[in-house]
């Protein structure tokens, strides 16, 4: 059994990590994934395909390569994830403001099905921040976000 993690603090922590970072943080996305897979499940969504309503209602209309993007994601990912969404009436594709270019929307179908997902999303969040604590939650999201800036500064 580990000891248990000590708080960061500036650049230095009392003890050097253990093991490989990426195998950890995928261990804890695939303990997560699963409360959120469980709950988005019951209206037939992946929280991949949730994030992408999401990020669509809120920016949309929006052309593909602004939103994979915003999404940190790769162009040919994400249109093999609207495909899917596309066909099942949930988002569509239109004209955008010349002939090459096109803007991805929200339909009024998606709108509801994301509606109705963002309720079991909040029990899935809810779920995380029983099992985790609301203050241990708050914590990771400071130090998610901090590390992909750090991460992007690098880059």
């Amino acid at each position: 059994m580990n000891a248990p993690a000590q708080p960061v603090t500036g650049n230095c922590t009392t003890r050097a990590p253990r093991g490989c970072t990426h195998f950890q943080l995928r261990q804890l996305m695939r303990q997560v994934g699963l409360i959120y897979d469980a709950e988005l499940a019951a209206v037939g969504l992946k929280t991949s395909q949730y994030s992408l309503l999401s990020c669509v209602l809120h920016l949309g209309p929006i052309r593909p390569g602004e939103l994979a993007e915003a999404m940190k994601m790769d162009p040919s990912t994400l249109t093999r994830n609207l495909k899917p969404m596309m066909a099942g009436g949930w988002l569509q594709q239109a004209p955008g403001v010349d002939k090459r270019s096109r803007l991805i929307s929200i339909t009024d179908e998606g709108r509801a099905l994301r509606t109705q997902a963002q309720r079991h999303w909040r029990k899935a969040q809810d779920q995380v921040n029983d099992k985790l604590g609301v203050q241990r939650v708050v914590a990771l999201h400071d130090l998610v976000q901090e590390s992909l800036s750090l991460l992007a500064d690098a880059g």
